[in-house]
């Protein structure tokens, strides 16, 4: 029919021109389509299968690689507004235009994340680089209108014989994984034929425990059987024995029960003595006692009111006796008091007169304090230099070159000059 256009659901109709703003995009099914005003695009959503391959990029440790990858791309018809940036991408190119611009920008995507990985990480975990490829990817083609369905490294190769030594490493070490594995079973297997045994020996133990148990049960039910059948007889032979020795002894008991009977009067009777003993006791001894310890107690107490008495008069005496003796010292005071009272107003009437008889009553008691240490001596030894008197008389000179040193002395401690003293008295006499 002129004007409809269809198309399937692997392709998108544009429609735009007169009543078309925005265009309508129509991704499978039919519309109508004005001739000379208005215009019809197509765009494929066709799924893109592209082989991208990356020769020779270095990874992060400086080892070129030639990884080659599969990814399956298309334009997403069911989100508007990604079918509608695809339109204003890719609408009039053709598919072969569109698959070359995806091919170059995976490329990139790819060597980029080959440059973030080292060789181990991209030959032993490939999913985590697909993973990476896929995620960093699929933000940059969103803002192209297309989807990423799927990405996948297909192969991965270098010219450097790197991989070739990783390969190696690993059949080394899943030999060796290999021989430990075959030593560990052996191991094991040494160990299981172990506990077998042990298990056969301990089964074999237990069946000898078993028949001791049944011999020991045995024995011990025969000796208890044996034990019960002596036991009757050992009771069918003493019960008569039994019984005597019972007799014997309630006989035996009634007699200590007469004993005791007996012994109950007899401590009766002790008792009643005792206390007959301690009444003629306390009669004859605890009473006069008492009586004694009373009148020791009243003359004790006599006793030391009498001392106490005897001692306040003798207080009493001292005391009168020192306030006499303290009277007749305060008299004897007084009157020595008078005497130096009038001997003072005499010294001050007579002034030097009267130390000069002070003086010279005082000097023969000096002379003679001077003089007794000879007095008591009982041997005297003198030795003379040959150039003076010697004897007594030498002795004699010395007592009274003492004795003429006595008024300088008094001189020297009173200020007083008795040779001047003495010749003014004269002088007014």
């Amino acid at each position: 029919m002129p004007g409809f256009e269809t198309c399937g659901p692997n392709e998108c109709m544009v429609v735009s021109g007169c009543c078309r703003s925005p265009p309508l995009l129509i991704p499978g099914g039919r519309v109508f389509v004005w001739p000379y005003i208005q215009r019809i695009q197509r765009l494929s959503l066709n799924t893109l299968t592209l082989i991208i391959h990356s020769p020779t990029v270095y990874t992060k440790q400086g080892v070129p690689l030639t990884v080659t990858g599969v990814a399956q791309v298309k334009i997403q018809g069911n989100n508007r507004d990604m079918l509608a940036t695809a339109c204003q991408q890719f609408l009039g190119k053709s598919p072969k235009v569109v698959q070359s611009i995806v091919l170059e920008t995976l490329e990139g995507h790819q060597r980029a994340i080959m440059g973030t990985m080292t060789v181990e990480e991209i030959y032993s975990d490939r999913q985590k680089f697909s993973n990476a490829v896929f995620e960093t990817a699929s933000a940059d083609f969103v803002n192209m209108g297309i989807a990423i369905i799927s990405y996948t490294m297909k192969d991965i190769n270098d010219d450097k014989g790197y991989l070739l030594a990783l390969g190696k490493k690993r059949v080394a070490e899943v030999k060796r994984d290999a021989e430990i594995g075959e030593a560990t079973a052996q191991r094991d297997a040494g160990i299981k034929s172990a506990m077998a045994e042990q298990q056969q020996l301990a089964s074999q133990f237990e069946n000898d425990i078993e028949v001791a148990k049944a011999h020991r049960d045995f024995d011990l039910k025969k000796a208890a059987y044996d034990r019960e059948v002596n036991g009757k007889k050992a009771e069918s032979e003493l019960s008569f024995s039994l019984q005597t020795a019972k007799t014997r002894q309630q006989i035996e008991v009634e007699r200590m029960q007469v004993k005791v009977v007996e012994r109950q009067q007899a401590i009766s009777v002790q008792e009643q003595e005792i206390q007959r003993r301690e009444k003629e006791l306390e009669a004859s001894i605890k009473k006069p006692a008492e009586a004694k310890k009373y009148q020791m107690q009243t003359l004790a107490e006599a006793e030391r009111k009498r001392v106490v008495l005897e001692a306040d008069a003798e207080a009493e005496a001292i005391r009168v006796r020192g306030e006499a003796e303290a009277f007749a010292i305060e008299a004897k005071a007084r009157a020595e008091a008078e005497q130096m009272a009038k001997k003072a107003e005499a010294w001050k009437e007579y002034q030097d007169a009267a130390m000069v008889d002070m003086v010279l009553e005082t000097l023969p008691k000096v002379v003679s304090e001077v003089t007794a240490p000879l007095a008591r001596a009982k041997r005297v030894t003198m030795i003379s230099g040959g150039d003076g008197e010697i004897g007594a008389a030498k002795m004699t000179k010395e007592v009274l070159e003492i004795v003429n040193a006595l008024p300088a002395t008094i001189q020297n401690l009173t200020g007083v000059d008795l040779s001047k003293v003495i010749k003014a008295s004269m002088a007014k006499q």
